[in-house]
């Protein structure tokens, strides 16, 4: 009765009330909807001088509800929402003011149920007269047999020429009279159906006779294989013969395990005899070739590279089949280094016998085969690795629609990254994947059948019978993640779910499916989703977006203020999105023939997608590399030369215009190692009208850590935020609080009220003044700098969140520092949060990551000095998040716009001035200087993603003069092309903020480099987007990903504001290295 009440409007969102009574603009104005902070609460919302009030409603052990209003004012309590709200129409009952204008819900407009070719319907047949007796419609009320007459009606209809005439009958009889007493029975309380239970049985009295006889057969197997090989008399296993009284289905459910059991047992028992473990041991990487030029003298040289994998060896070699003329083992290769001028050239470092360092340049066929060998050097470091647990694993997701049809035979490209866009290279064939995750949508395969199959042809590629780690199906979509055995025991709290969002959110033909576990100590979130179809319906895909963004119950369950975007460090939506282009049917060949040319950038610029995701409505802060590849729906099945755009209906030609409809996004915590490595389709999967999609991304985890140090003796660590000021969309009056949560926590953390001042705009800016202390539960510093501190933003009078964000401890990794977080809430921005933070740790310093192995170096030209013994280094320039929200943060009067990988103390020396600085790692670990060439370091980038857009203009180039980072120490002298220039990477872009970062003290006269939004994969020429209509500060873009660890975010040696409370003494500008080694304390 209540959900039927104008003003009861159910689950809505926060925002949408606010705009629901701004509108209304009435003082008296009301709605009631479901709490956001406590499940089967209510919140009463009031509009007053044009501000909006919310009052909890809750229950009590008696079911009573009750207002929290205005204090001194008497509780009350009511049996019923009409009542209370009844009750509060009259003034002076504790809230602002007395309800008077109940906000009407709106109805969303019915959704047509798609057609997907159902099958001509049969005309009726002339079955005998169903006679209904009185006695019978006596015995059943008017809905009972309603619900008999729809079904007697769908019987005309049915073709039962192959059923006996005895079996007829009893569907008839069933149908006329039976279904009526069910339900009658269901009314009263028991659940059985004995109606249906005596049809099915009567039905199936010759299966059940016939599964009583095979049942002992099969029994008699299994028992023969739980026996050891060896003789021996053991207790025989209780026989599970179905009981006669169970129902048919558990007979038939009990037969089918019973076969899948000794079908498995059979298999391990003649793999075991033979010597062979069913593929479960490690994957055999065969060695692979490379043909490569290397220069002597200025003469190019033909010789080869073979990379031995399972050996851990790298060999260099005259000939291709010819004897090796020298080889290195793995940890002697300290480091690959790829040219960003020239994309196939690469530099291996390599350390000698007599520990020097040698710098060996080569030159591949082409960046394809180059980014090959990197994959196979880089799979050899980890493969060979002394660390216990791993810090990057690798991972495929895969999405298909499969068009409710089986897939073909070979699905191996699919798997192995091959087709059309950002591809591997064949050299990368049998390299495995840590995890891989496959959605499926309109699939027609059982679970059991469709892991069977992705496991087979697994197996096929890598030799490795990967594990199940969790399958989730919705009527047809399905999400299925396997996981290399070896990694068994890592994945821990596996957890899955679903949403629907088909026809009133009921059906599950539309909707989403989810997995979540943590791998070691860092989480991981995965969804597919089939979103509404129709290129029309670009609004009702952004409400299912936003509608599984909020329902979808995945991760870890204290986290309960968060949506998932918030709950894991990497989240990966996959799926058919159905967005489509955004271009009338009259232009079908223009883009068919955009597609022949390849010119696909014209007609992304008019993705529906791309569209909404720049307008900030859907995916906020999501990442998804460049397309590169054809539009992957709607081609003609069995073929993938022609698209399919037209379908002819009864109500006429229904066109499908070809679109990118199925996609892969991510979004990661600030500064993690996210890069992705693949994203394409296939080419010779043809079953469906949809193409299947692939990506490949390399990703940093973080172990389970234990600590060295004895927790008596060990110094406590601390994290301090302060100065947080919160500027807020939004039209409540009330108070906030801030909470801090986080695993490294020992306990949630809860500020006190913050201090409101409205401003004209419409926003309301929050001061938390006050200091706070959070205490993590270990204080080492490999610990802490690989964690993050959840914000969230929540009201005091109801408790709900009004902004949610993420800060990395590695941002603080070496003096106090200033940030800014975007805050977002159910999809939406909400508003920016500011404020320091200063990180206190044990003594020591992080190891070097895994991922730190593979560099790019900017080799431009323009670059050149005259001077190669002297480092140079310009001023800190703009540059944009790589895998979150865009933030920012400040060092002194230097500005970097978004995370960089870590915050150095020290200053940076002026152009062309010496720096006695010892160059550290992205991660802490000093770099030991050689008598090798110096090489500015950028980490790997994607292969092909290093061209230079024309947007990018001259006005970079010119700027990136004046712009040189310190040389890595490690490559010592500079030959006399001079020093390498630091840009930010081409597909990386930032937008451009409200007012431009104060230059850098170091340099004044040189203005920062600021990447323009251009330097994205936006079409050139294109006018930057409006902003946000909704008042308010300028609204943080989400920055095309790139790799953080590109060498302008590696550490230059910035001086660092004095931390609060430093004596003169401790601000020393220039500290030793020794003490900067750990300057978090």
């Amino acid at each position: 009765m209540q959900s039927c009440q104008a003003w009861c409007h159910g689950n809505i969102t926060r925002s949408e009330t606010e705009d629901l009574l701004s509108k209304a603009g009435r003082d008296g104005s009301f709605l009631i909807r479901d709490s956001e902070s406590i499940q089967g609460a209510f919140a009463l919302c009031v509009l007053f001088q044009k501000c909006v009030y919310t009052y909890r409603i809750l229950s009590n052990e008696d079911k009573k509800l009750s207002v929290q209003a205005s204090e001194g004012v008497p509780i009350r309590f009511f049996s019923m929402l009409p009542e209370l709200v009844e009750a509060y129409h009259n003034p002076n009952m504790g809230l602002v003011t007395h309800l008077q204008y109940a906000i009407q819900r709106e109805e969303e407009p019915e959704e047509e149920p798609e057609s997907n070719n159902p099958p001509p319907q049969l005309p009726p047949r002339n079955l005998p007269a169903i006679e209904v007796k009185d006695d019978d419609i006596k015995s059943c009320e008017q809905g009972h047999k309603g619900l008999s007459d729809t079904f007697l009606m769908r019987l005309q209809h049915m073709d039962m020429s192959m059923i006996v005439e005895e079996q007829q009958t009893l569907i008839l009889d069933y149908f006329r009279t039976s279904i009526c007493l069910d339900a009658e029975q269901v009314q009263n309380g028991n659940l059985s159906l004995p109606g249906l239970k005596k049809l099915t049985v009567a039905i199936c009295k010759n299966l059940i006779s016939e599964i009583s006889r095979v049942l002992p057969a099969l029994e008699v197997c299994q028992r023969t294989l739980d026996q050891q090989l060896s003789p021996g008399i053991g207790p025989h296993p209780k026989q599970i013969s179905a009981d006669p009284g169970h129902p048919v289905s558990f007979r038939l459910e009990q037969l089918t395990k019973l076969l899948y059991s000794i079908e498995d047992k059979t298999k391990n028992a003649v793999f075991e005899s033979v010597g062979y473990d069913g593929g479960h041991r490690k994957s055999i990487i065969p060695p692979v070739v490379f043909e490569v030029k290397q220069e002597s003298l200025g003469i190019p040289t033909k010789m080869f590279m073979k990379v031995d994998v399972e050996g851990g060896k790298l060999h260099f070699k005259k000939l291709k089949d010819g004897p090796d003329d020298k080889y290195f083992v793995h940890n002697k290769i300290r480091q690959l280094v790829k040219s960003q001028k020239m994309q196939a050239k690469l530099v291996i470092v390599v350390e000698t016998e007599k520990e020097k360092i040698l710098r060996k340049e080569f030159v591949f066929d082409n960046a394809k085969k180059r980014e090959g060998f990197c994959q196979l050097l880089q799979q050899m470091k980890n493969k060979h690795s002394e660390k216990p647990e791993p810090d990057m694993i690798t991972v495929f997701i895969g999405t298909w629609n499969m068009g409710n049809a089986s897939p073909p035979h070979n699905t191996n490209s699919w798997f192995q990254c091959k087709g059309q866009g950002q591809t591997q290279d064949d050299t990368a064939d049998h390299i495995p994947h840590d995890i891989y995750v496959i959605g499926t949508q309109e699939d027609p395969l059982g679970e059991r059948e469709w892991v069977d199959t992705v496991k087979s042809v697994l197996r096929n590629i890598t030799n490795i019978s990967f594990k199940q780690v969790a399958i989730h199906t919705l009527w047809n979509i399905r999400i299925v993640v396997l996981a290399k055995p070896e990694h068994e025991n890592r994945i821990s709290h596996v957890f899955s779910d679903s949403v629907k969002t088909g026809i009133a959110n009921t059906l599950g033909n539309k909707g989403a499916v989810g997995v979540s576990f943590m791998f070691n100590g860092t989480s991981f979130g995965f969804v597919n989703s089939h979103l509404t179809s129709g290129s029309e319906k670009k609004l009702r895909r952004n409400q299912n977006y936003l509608n599984i963004l909020r329902f979808l119950n995945l991760g870890d369950k204290k986290l309960n203020p968060f949506d998932i975007t918030h709950r894991f460090t990497h989240l990966f939506w996959l799926g058919d999105l159905n967005y489509r282009l955004d271009l009338p049917n009259t232009e079908a060949e223009y883009i068919v023939s955009k597609i022949k040319q390849q010119q696909y950038q014209d007609l992304l610029c008019r993705d529906q997608l791309t569209m909404e995701r720049n307008d900030q409505k859907v995916f906020l802060h999501f990442a998804e590399e460049e397309i590169t590849f054809a539009p992957t729906y709607r081609f003609e099945r069995y073929t993938r030369d022609k698209y399919a755009y037209t379908k002819a209906k009864a109500t006429g030609t229904k066109y499908n215009l070809p679109s990118w409809c199925d996609r892969i996004l991510w979004k990661s915590y600030p500064l993690v190692h996210v890069v992705c490595q693949a994203y394409g389709c296939t080419n010779d999967i043809m079953t469906s009208d949809h193409s299947p999609v692939f990506a490949s991304f390399e990703v940093g985890v973080a172990s389970q850590f234990v600590s060295k140090r004895d927790p008596n003796s060990a110094p406590q660590g601390g994290i301090q935020i302060m100065n947080c000021k919160a500027t807020l969309l939004t039209k409540s009056r009330t108070k906030f609080f801030i909470e801090y949560h986080s695993s490294c926590l020992e306990k949630t953390v809860r500020t006190c009220e913050g201090e409101n001042t409205e401003h004209s705009d419409g926003s309301i800016k929050v001061w938390f003044g006050t200091q706070v202390q959070l205490t993590p539960i270990i204080s080492d510093a490999e610990y802490l700098l690989d964690q993050h501190i959840l914000i969230c933003v929540k009201s005091t009078d109801s408790d709900e969140s009004y902004g949610e964000g993420c800060v990395a401890l590695r941002a603080a990794q070496f003096c106090y520092t200033e940030f800014q977080v975007a805050l977002t809430h159910h999809g939406e921005n909400t508003g920016v949060l500011t404020g320091g933070i200063q990180l206190h740790t044990s003594e020591g310093k992080p190891t070097e990551k895994l991922y730190d192995f593979i560099k790019v170096e900017r080799d431009d030209a323009k670059g050149k000095s005259s001077e190669p013994n002297k480092t140079s280094a310009g001023q800190a320039h703009a540059i944009s998040n790589p895998s979150y929200m865009e933030v920012s943060y400040r060092s002194d009067n230097v500005v970097a716009k978004g995370w960089s990988y870590s915050m150095p103390p020290k200053t940076l020396p002026i152009a062309r001035q010496p720096s006695k600085d010892t160059k550290k790692s992205p991660t802490g670990k000093p770099v030991k200087p050689a008598d090798v060439e110096a090489s500015e370091m950028f980490d790997n980038p994607l292969y092909g993603s290093t061209r230079t857009t024309p947007s990018q203009g001259k006005d970079q180039e010119a700027s990136q003069k004046n712009h040189l980072m310190p040389p890595d120490p490690m490559f010592g002298p500079k030959p006399p092309e001079g020093h390498p220039v630091p840009t930010p990477r081409s597909r990386s872009f930032t937008c451009s903020e409200s007012k431009p970062p104060p230059p850098a003290a170091v340099a004044q006269h040189k203005k920062p480099v600021v990447p323009s939004r251009s330097q994205g994969c936006m079409p050139t020429g294109r006018p930057p987007l409006p902003a946000k209509a909704r008042p308010g500060p300028a609204e943080l873009q989400a920055p095309k990903p790139r790799d953080y660890r590109d060498s302008s975010e590696l550490p230059g040696k910035q001086q660092a504001p004095a931390r609060p409370g430093l004596t003169q003494s401790q601000k020393d500008p220039h500290p030793a290295v020794s003490k900067a080694s750990h300057s978090v304390k």
